[in-house]
């Protein structure tokens, strides 16, 4: 990832959150979405049945929020929430964001 920056976080009951930001200039937003959206397609391709609630049993879910900040700044926070089998899969196609 070029533009996005990874933040991997657990909690006690076996769920991983993802955080994918990035804040670019107008001229960069567009290569900063295409990053998010090779992260969904991923995840899409992957897991295509077991999108949702973690309450409910599935593996993944997403939330993506696209802004403009002052100064012409384009915010990007994707946010995936993720199983242990999930975040694996992840790890072995992206790397661990931790390192």
């Amino acid at each position: 990832m070029q533009y996005l920056t990874l933040d991997l976080s657990d909690n006690s009951e076996g769920i991983s959150t993802l955080e994918a930001l990035a804040s670019t200039t107008a001229e960069h937003h567009a290569a900063a979405m295409a990053e998010a959206r090779q992260l969904l397609d991923w995840a899409w391709r992957r897991f295509p049945h077991t999108h949702g609630p973690a309450d409910e049993g599935m593996d993944w879910d997403h939330d993506l929020q696209v802004n403009v900040e002052d100064g012409g700044w384009h915010a990007i926070t994707l946010t995936l929430t993720g199983s242990q089998r999930f975040i694996d899969e992840f790890i072995e196609t992206f790397g661990d964001p931790r390192d």
